[in-house]
């Protein structure tokens, strides 16, 4: 990630932390007021396009627009923004400036949403697609540390307590197939993302009919004009705004992703934890854990993807707000977070994108921790291996069942109370009652927990050539 600008910033200010320090620059750059004015310029140059080929643009003043188009002046723009407090209106004589044959035909016909919700639309698309990008990075990290340990065994969990084994390669299977569900409806969102068109004031298109009269274009013959030079779909119908739900969906998709990541981070972060030490991220040569106590290393970069992904599940609220109160055929309440919502949503998933690729590439795995919770927990779940084997060579179950649990229970009061090592494989293959039925060898093979991870290679195997044939599709 460029952290390259920092020296330019002037810090006697308020900066916000996605100004330079979460998120991309080619994100910030996205969302970066002269980006989003390109954006409105490239709107009107397509709009006086298409009202040249109604008449309405000679060919001169279209040619001046083009030529200018790029050249984007934000002082100039905030100059007159501060005059008459409009920046929309502040942008368009700033162009026209600059401008002096095709000027007077900026934004001819429109109203302020056919510019700033189609440059939006335009924005969002932009935006997801670089999501889109960073997610598929990911995928493709967590395939490769997939395939690479899917036979490793690992002590399973559940309620935080031992349970069965597992394979680390299956446990990564999880976060992974969280994340291809939200690739999936990426792809559905980026489908079916449609922008407002050109429909004017309320959406009537009131404005262009009078405006094409007896040109011998339609309204809705200029909106195709113009949507087809922009790659654009525009909605069947709006008010001054395309529908406000569409904000609220692309957020639900982000806060989906992050909730994925979330997931992962927290995951990592337990099994980072002494008392299971399995896992950890990365950690440099140079990095200080902490200024208190020196020996720290701590789970930074998960931490900062949970905490960020706690903020994006916010957002979604807002954005619900916006659409629930988007009252008759339009209110401005909605503007002012917009701004902060739409930017920080992507930023804040841009930077876990990024980290959590870097924590997946880079993923520490101490073997003989996991080897240590395995031989300590892992007799415990295969003592129902052991129970079947007792049965079927002749036992009474329940006889047999209640032996096995006294067993257990008086080994989980012993390392747990007296931190003693597991007694539990000594109690069974020296328990006279079961060796009548099993050698005592037999027994202890049967509670080597290693070889208890049921299909899971196998499950792993079949996951990753579903991953690895979506993302060759890609």
């Amino acid at each position: 990630m460029n952290r390259s600008l920092r020296s330019g910033y002037n810090y006697d200010t308020f900066l916000s932390p996605f100004t330079w320090r979460y998120g991309s620059q080619e994100m910030r750059r996205l969302w970066s007021e002269e980006h989003k004015r390109r954006l409105w310029r490239r709107i009107w140059v397509a709009l006086a396009e298409a009202e040249h080929q109604a008449g309405q643009v000679s060919q001169a003043e279209l040619d001046d627009l083009r030529a200018h188009q790029d050249e984007v002046d934000m002082a100039r723009s905030l100059e007159i923004e501060a005059e008459i407090g409009h920046d929309k209106m502040a942008e368009i004589r700033a162009y026209a400036e600059q401008c002096p044959i095709g000027g007077g035909k900026i934004h001819l016909g429109a109203t302020s949403a056919d510019v700033e919700d189609n440059a939006d639309i335009l924005r969002l698309k932009e935006s997801l697609h670089l999501i889109r990008q960073r997610l598929v990075g990911l995928l493709e990290a967590f395939a490769a540390q997939i395939e690479r340990y899917q036979h490793l065994p690992a002590m399973g969990y559940t309620h935080l307590q031992p349970a069965e084994p597992t394979t680390l390669g299956y446990r990564l299977c999880q976060y992974a197939q969280d994340l291809l569900i939200d690739l999936q409806s990426l792809d559905n969102l980026m489908q079916n993302l449609k922008a407002k068109g050109l429909k004017g004031a309320v959406g009537t298109s009131t404005s262009f009919a009078q405006l094409l009269h007896d040109s011998g274009m339609t309204p809705a013959e200029l909106e195709r004009l113009v949507m087809e030079k922009l790659g654009l779909e525009a909605m069947p119908v709006s008010t001054q705004v395309y529908p406000r739900k569409q904000d609220f969906l692309v957020l639900t998709t982000l806060a989906s992703m992050a909730q994925s990541l979330h997931r992962f981070a927290f995951d990592l972060r337990v099994l980072h934890a002494a008392p299971f030490g399995e896992l950890s991220e990365p950690f440099a040569a140079r990095q200080v854990g902490s200024t208190a106590m020196p020996f720290k290393r701590n789970p930074v970069t998960a931490e900062k993807i949970c905490s960020l992904a706690r903020y994006v599940s916010t957002l979604p609220r807002v954005a619900w707000d916006n659409a629930a109160f988007s009252l008759l055929e339009r209110t401005l309440d909605d503007s002012a977070n917009r701004r902060v919502i739409l930017p920080q949503a992507f930023l804040a998933v841009d930077e876990m994108l990024f980290a959590a690729t870097r924590v997946v590439m880079g993923l520490v795995v101490h073997q003989e921790n996991m080897e240590r919770n395995l031989s300590t927990y892992g007799v415990f779940a295969a003592t129902e291996m052991l129970l079947m084997e007792l049965v079927k060579a002749g036992a009474d179950r329940q006889e047999i069942h209640e032996r096995i649990r006294q067993h257990t229970m008086v080994a989980w009061v012993g390392m747990e109370k007296r931190g003693e090592e597991n007694p539990l494989i000594e109690r069974l293959s020296s328990d006279s009652a079961l060796v009548a039925f099993l050698p005592a060898a037999r027994i202890r093979e049967l509670l080597d927990a290693v070889s208890f991870v049921g299909d899971a290679p196998a499950r792993c195997a079949e996951f990753l050539h579903l991953l690895r044939t979506r993302l060759a599709e890609i």
